[in-house]
């Protein structure tokens, strides 16, 4: 999928007993698609050229079970996989190394940013519309920019290489350029090509997934939100530098990550998408084209997410596998329908009946449990039955099947099929980049600012979308006043509900440095026990008890990715990162 596009050079092949009259044999394929036709200088209509810069989304990060069928954060606290021994668990269990990382991104990141320079190089060659030329360039960029984020996120400085395209007679010992180089140039790409991309009402339906100018903007305000965090502004590890991160802390470089959110919050773009009312947060995730998303990686409408994600139970026609196990410190975190964590005593949380009166997007996020009372469900439902994760439920057998682990499997980002008995093809798009986290990051600016209150009142449209009930002044449960940590850490949580499994747990608690806290012992399950009448639906009587589904070990030299080892042999000017 990421290489040159060639068609199949067997089907021009003419057999040995059709060729003994040929006068001209082919050497190689007529219809091979060589240089000269993809930059075709009478292609008015850039035909060839386009197959060559729709391949460069390809590039473009993706979330949906991409580590081995697992999700990325089911290598962190929120959750862990239903298989055992999976390698998203290397991140939690001590076995990443620099040849055995499940989430080394640097030869496709590489390999991408030189698809996108041979693309800026050629493109100018063919005879289209100068101002889709423009556009289609801004775009690339864009893509070379995402792809120099994911590379600064997982390692620090790395090589910026510009739009050169490298021949195998070139020097490739490129050395590492700093943290502070790195991010320069990427808010650099970002400022240069914000004026070339469309706004989003701008793009047809049709050409959904294209950039648009504000995910320039989003992607420059998450680059100098992560800048200002504590592991990169002169808080990095025992051994780190200059290539991790700046050396010196410097509390202005959260200024520049909010004036980041306010240069494309000030569009008027985006907002959160707040109908259907009742469920609305989880139509961000599958209607294709909302006022949230900013970017989305586009894929073909399917069932897959919910053939590997659903609980297990449910087979045919509606076959699910139930690939991931949500924890239940993941469950702990989201507060009562009143707001208040469930720590605090007036909260109203009953440890006997937790799924009830709990935020709106716990049950969106993971399926839980599902007891009926009367006409009154507790819990999920699913393909019209309750969800059975209690000991020998039909979701938590205990006969050797792949099943949870903790009590819970993954909702977020699956269709409604709650009523139906069987899957359709339903819109999933991973979302790169949604107004939400835009929302939250200059809530966590703000809030490093000293600018306490302002960082609050930011979060009570969240939980009002959520479905939280208004309370007092109709905060939705947000204080009008808290110290600036007690501020940092509700920010910090709803970022965790708010954006669960979104592929920012794993990378945020890094940026923050409390890896080392929350990464570090028991992660918990739910064993959920039935007791009663055994042929009937009632009256059974349920016995919740949390208990430790793994036990997690952090080391801190996780906290920046290690070079793979092939890159390293192959250059010897790369420098390696601590601790590898």
């Amino acid at each position: 999928m990421r290489s040159k596009l060639y068609l199949p050079a067997l089907a021009a092949l003419l057999t040995l007993g059709s060729t003994a009259c040929q006068k001209d044999p082919e050497t190689e394929p007529r219809n091979l698609i060589r240089d000269e036709t993809e930059w075709d200088s009478s292609d008015k209509n850039a035909t060839v050229a386009l197959y060559f810069f729709n391949d460069l989304f390809n590039y473009l990060p993706t979330g949906y079970n991409r580590v081995s069928d697992d999700y990325l954060d089911a290598g962190t606290d929120d959750g862990i996989p239903s298989r055992l021994n999976r390698p998203v668990q290397y991140f939690t269990n001590g076995a990443i190394s620099v040849v055995n990382n499940p989430d080394a991104y640097w030869s496709t990141a590489y390999a991408g940013i030189r698809r996108v320079n041979i693309f800026l190089a050629n493109i100018d060659r063919v005879p289209a519309l100068a101002s889709n030329i423009v556009l289609w360039k801004a775009e690339a960029r864009f893509i070379r920019a995402m792809l120099y984020f994911e590379l600064v996120k997982r390692y620090g400085g790395v090589p910026l290489i510009g739009d050169k395209i490298f021949t195998l007679s070139d020097d490739l010992s490129v050395p590492r350029n700093t943290y502070a180089q790195s991010v320069d140039y990427i808010v650099s790409e970002c400022d240069a090509i914000k004026g070339d991309l469309r706004l989003p009402s701008a793009i047809p339906d049709g050409e959904w997934g294209r950039i648009p100018r504000t995910a320039a903007l989003a992607l420059k305000a998450r680059l100098l939100l992560y800048a200002a965090s504590p592991l990169f502004n002169g808080g990095q590890v025992a051994g780190a530098g200059a290539l991790q991160g700046y050396p010196s802390a410097d509390p202005g470089r959260w200024q520049l990550a909010y004036n980041a959110t306010q240069e494309l919050m000030s569009l008027g773009a985006h907002g959160l998408l707040t109908s259907p009312a009742a469920t609305a947060f989880a139509s961000v995730f599958t209607v294709k084209k909302n006022t949230e998303i900013i970017l989305a990686k586009q894929t073909f409408n399917s069932f897959a997410l919910e053939t590997y994600n659903a609980p297990m139970g449910f087979g045919s026609p509606a076959l699910s596998q139930g690939y991931n196990s949500p924890s239940q410190n993941f469950v702990d975190a989201f507060p009562m329908l009143n707001g208040l964590p469930i720590t605090d005593a007036s909260s109203g949380y009953n440890p006997q009946n937790p799924y009830a009166s709990r935020d709106p997007r716990l049950l969106f996020s993971v399926f839980a449990n599902g007891v009926t009372t009367g006409s009154t469900t507790v819990g999920s439902r699913w393909l019209s039955r309750n969800v059975e994760t209690f000991e020998g439920g039909r979701d938590k057998p205990n006969t050797g099947a792949v099943q949870t682990r903790t009590g819970y499997y993954l909702r977020k980002f699956l269709g409604d099929f709650t009523g139906s008995t069987s899957y359709s093809n339903v819109s999933h798009n991973f979302p790169l980049f949604r107004y939400a986290e835009v929302v939250l990051n200059a809530a966590e600016a703000l809030n490093e600012l000293n600018r306490t209150t302002e960082a609050l009142n930011l979060l009570v449209p969240l939980r009002q979308r959520a479905g939280l009930t208004a309370g007092t002044g109709s905060r939705y449960g947000i204080p009008t006043t808290l110290s600036q940590s007690d501020a940092r850490a509700l920010i910090q949580n709803e970022r965790r509900i708010e954006l669960g499994f979104e592929e920012h747990r794993f990378w945020d608690v890094r940026r923050w440095k409390t890896a080392e806290n929350v990464l570090s012992g028991p992660l918990y399950g739910m064993q959920i026990t039935r007791a009663g009448a055994g042929t009937t639906a009632a009256p059974y009587t349920y016995t919740y008890a949390r208990t430790t589904a793994a036990t997690l070990s952090w080391q801190s030299r996780l906290y920046y990715m290690p070079l793979p080892y092939d890159e390293t042999t192959k250059n010897l000017n790369l420098t390696q990162n601590p601790g590898w």
